[in-house]
């Protein structure tokens, strides 16, 4: 009994799980559309394979149906025999025997449907674009990609400039973007686009003739290419000298010429093995989706009625298949971009040639993803023949040996003089000719040019054996980026604009390397290195007639002058009213002049701080003696400092510059008293122009700035202009030359002087090794001494010696003697007149006093003279008195 319960539950619990693992199971349909039968059963078979290896709550269904040519058919066959199956991801091919049938018709419904689409042949450029193509993703590259691989190629045999030939169609535009967009060491010289089905293309194959570039960059349909071959052919464009890299297409054209460079996509035809590669992609995203997010797929789409175009589980399959990585495909590793295209394929190189008189495509090399294969790109040069059956790689450029140059006027490197009818340039004198054609009138008129650059240019040909002519720029300027007319678009103007537009091949004068040129042109190594400084004219010092008092401030001047009649004040008030001072010993020792009086202190205070020696009236006192010890210290301190000061202001009054250099504040807060320039359109004012701290000078300048060096140095002479920043070899030589002029300050701004040529120039590395010959063996120092150091008039060194004190710098002294002379002299007549008045006055009181004298004399007289005649009659009066008596 208990036996037999155990097994009915046993069987209820294996049902129950059953049930379970039954109603989670996921069912994954997938739709191969095919080229053949036996491709579909082969689809059936790997999708058959694949399940043996899954969990047992996954299953994969395939079916598949032949893709047909037409594309209307084929979307009704796909709504009819697919989408209405329920399937979740569709695999497509091309139809059999067709390679010009896109799946576009079903790319554009499953895109509708959400569902995704993988193709393993469409490799046309539209299905790049994900707004038009929403689910599609594919396993082979599309043909535009090749451009990579080209550029690989180029690299790889050291090819640095082409020429590109392409369709006008969308092809033959994305195929161009790309190898635009990755070539940054690549420059195309010329593009050529030529319409689709035309039956003559001469016209635009007439031009390769001219061009430098010899390698040739050919994307064309197989039809297109059968003409363009022919034609090139006829023009003699496929020989000796010539490299033809072509697209897969135009290497099956039968009129392919011998020699030509083409790839082919590796496993690109072999639909077996993509069709296995997809389904194994498949399977690998589904179990990570069933195990993770995606528990069950509904709302499949089954029908083509529907109007609702949102499958959400389909663009969850979608966007898990984007972003799938495939490690060990039978193609290689398989993943996809963000336009949903095949990352990582592999190429092989081939080669065309004619075996036994029939063509032969070789396999040459092959090319992969350096981030898979170790050997990413390996050719076998030795298997290569090149056209005209040659076994040595062509250089790729077309050099000429007549080369155009192109100067301008910059003393000393390049003089200039205008020849006459009768005049010839003297080339023992290394005189070379160079017309220059007016920008304006277009008028043609011969110059000669000698000078550092033009005996360079004579060495460097001789070393790199080329020819040359030299005409001078028409604009007389180096050129600078700047917008054309007010339009977004910047070009180059002056002698660069030259370069750039092949109107010549080569500057040969001061041209400075900066950023900004060498995004546009080659340099050479540097010829002379150099940096930025600033010419000034030499101004001296104008000695003014109180220059004596210039070692100290008007109110240091002030304070020493109170502080002598301060003392001299105090002093007279200690010595006053101490009981020790003269003034009260006075009335025992001294007499009334020798006391120390205010006029005696200010004499005393006067004569301590002058160090003139005191005589008589010194404090007598001792707190007025401390008080004259401290004053004595404090004029000792004053005058020597006074002597130092007054030593470095006249001593060294010696001619400066009125600016210390670059970071003198006149030039960093400019005023309109003070100007300063360079000169429009060179290195210096782009130099100021991408500095950020120095962006205020450049706002300052750029109004101001000249057109020529020269017309800057001749307004400098004048003082119309303060200060002119320009290169420090050319201003060392202009100061050298005219003592009245001097560079101040450090140099900045380092950069170098070298050659420009073309962007890509097959000279650029020739022209650098004869420079680097030229320093070697010491010509360039001999070009510095006879063309910049050479021919320096002696100007006098600044502060070597101590200057010579002159009339001008010790006139004030000598005027304050003469004006102390003409105050004394005023003094005395003052003195005189004085004198004079209290010698007037004198003898006026002097006779008064003597009349008063007299007065008082005639007074006393009568007086002792009225006493007498009164004694005399008293007496009298007595005798008579007594007389009388006596009667009596």
């Amino acid at each position: 009994m208990v036996q037999g319960n155990m097994a009915r539950i046993g069987k209820l619990v294996f049902l129950l799980y059953v049930i379970m693992t039954s109603a989670a199971k996921v069912t994954f349909k997938m739709a191969g559309i095919v080229s053949t039968d036996e491709n579909g059963r082969t689809f059936e078979e790997v999708v058959k394979r694949a399940n043996q290896d899954l969990p047992e709550n996954l299953e994969f269904e395939a079916l598949y149906i032949k893709m047909d040519a037409n594309p209307i058919r084929s979307a009704l066959n796909l709504c009819s025999e697919v989408i209405s199956k329920g399937v979740h991801t569709v695999v497509v091919s091309k139809p059999e025997n067709s390679d010009n049938s896109p799946p576009i018709s079903v790319s554009y419904t499953c895109g509708f449907y959400s569902i995704p689409v993988i193709g393993i042949s469409a490799r046309d450029s539209s299905f790049s674009d994900m707004t038009v193509h929403k689910t599609f993703l594919r396993t082979v590259p599309p043909y535009f990609h090749q451009a990579d691989v080209w550029l690989k190629m180029l690299q790889y045999f050291e090819w640095n400039q082409v020429v590109f030939i392409h369709s006008m169609d969308i092809e033959g535009r994305m195929i161009l973007n790309r190898f635009q967009s990755n070539s940054d060491e690549i420059s195309i010289e010329k593009v050529i686009k030529y319409p689709s089905g035309s039956k003559d293309y001469t016209s635009y194959l007439q031009q390769l003739d001219s061009l430098q570039s010899r390698v040739i960059l050919l994307s064309a349909m197989q039809e297109d290419a059968d003409q363009i071959f022919q034609d090139a052919e006829a023009l003699n464009l496929t020989g000796e000298g010539y490299a033809w890299i072509v697209s897969e297409q135009a290497l099956n054209s039968s009129y392919v010429p011998e020699g030509t460079l083409g790839l082919k996509l590796a496993h690109g035809t072999n639909e077996k093995d993509h069709l296995q590669d997809c389904v194994s992609l498949v399977v690998q995203t589904v179990k990570t989706l069933v195990n993770g997010t995606l528990k069950e797929i509904t709302g499949t789409p089954s029908s083509c009625k529907t109007t609702s175009s949102t499958w959400r589980a389909g663009n969850t399959i979608q966007k898990a298949l984007l972003n799938a990585k495939l490690q060990k495909g039978k193609t290689g590793q398989i993943a996809f971009d963000s336009s949903g295209d095949r990352l990582n394929p592999e190429y092989y190189f081939q080669n065309v040639q004619w075996k036994n008189g029939r063509k032969s495509v070789e396999k040459i090399g092959f090319y992969g993803d350096p981030k898979i294969i170790n050997n990413a790109l390996e050719i076998y040069e030795s298997k290569i023949v090149w056209p005209g059956k040659k076994t040595t790689k062509p250089s790729g450029i077309n050099i000429s040996t007549e080369l155009k140059i192109v100067t301008l006027e910059s003393v000393p490197f390049v003089y200039t003089r205008k020849m006459t009818e009768s005049d010839s340039c003297n080339w023992d004198k290394n005189e070379r000719l160079c017309p220059l054609v007016n920008e304006t009138t277009g008028i043609k008129e011969d110059y000669c040019c000698w000078g550092y650059c033009i005996d360079m240019l004579i060495q460097i040909a001789d070393m790199v054996n080329f020819t040359y002519s030299i005409h001078l720029g028409s604009s007389g300027e180096f050129g600078s980026y700047k917008k054309v007319n007010n339009t977004g678009e910047k070009k180059w103007n002056g002698v660069i604009a030259e370069l750039i537009s092949k109107e010549a091949d080569m500057i040969v004068a001061p041209l400075t390397i900066n950023p900004e040129r060498a995004g546009h042109i080659d340099f050479s190594k540097p010829f002379k290195y150099q940096g930025l400084t600033i010419l000034v004219k030499k101004t001296a010092t104008e000695s003014k007639l109180d220059s004596f008092l210039q070692p100290f401030e008007d109110t240091l001047w002030i304070l020493v002058a109170l502080s002598v009649h301060v003392v001299a004040l105090v002093l007279y008030l200690l010595d006053r009213f101490s009981p020790f001072g003269r003034f009260k010993l006075a009335k025992n020792n001294d007499t009334e002049e020798d006391a120390l009086n205010l006029s005696s202190a200010m004499w005393f205070a006067w004569g301590v701080l002058l160090n003139s020696g005191i005589g008589e009236g010194t404090p007598r006192s001792f707190s007025a003696r401390v008080l004259g010890m401290v004053w004595a210290g404090f004029a000792m301190i004053i005058v020597a400092s006074y002597t130092a000061n007054l030593a470095a202001f006249l001593v060294l009054d010696r001619p400066e510059a009125s600016i210390t250099g670059i970071d003198d504040a006149r030039l960093r807060n400019p005023n309109e008293d003070f100007k300063y320039a360079t000169v429009r359109n060179s290195a210096v004012e782009m130099y100021f122009k991408r500095q950020v701290e120095l962006s205020t000078m450049y706002r300052q300048m750029e109004p101001r700035n000249y057109k020529t060096a020269d017309e800057a140095i001749r307004d400098i002479g004048s003082m119309k202009l303060q200060a002119f920043i320009w290169d420090s070899s050319r201003l060392e030589y202009e100061a050298g030359q005219n003592c009245e002029l001097i560079t101040v300050g450090d140099l900045f701004g380092r950069s170098g002087l070298g050659v420009g040529l073309q962007k890509k120039s097959p000279w650029t590395s020739k022209i650098s090794m004869a420079i680097l010959k030229l320093h070697e063996k010491g010509n360039m120092e001999d070009l510095d001494n006879k063309w910049i150091l050479e021919g320096r008039n002696d100007c006098p060194e600044k502060d070597t010696t101590p200057a010579t004190l002159g009339l001008t710098n010790m006139a004030s002294v000598f005027l304050m003697v003469a004006g102390g002379i003409i105050v004394g002299i005023i003094l005395i007549v003052i003195e005189i007149a004085y004198k004079r008045h209290r010698g007037l006055k004198d003898k006026e009181l002097e006779l008064a006093r003597n009349a008063a004298d007299r007065w008082r004399g005639n007074i006393e007289k009568r007086k002792l003279l009225r006493e007498t005649w009164q004694y005399i009659k008293l007496m009298k009066d007595r005798e008579e008195r007594a007389e009388e008596t006596k009667r009596l």
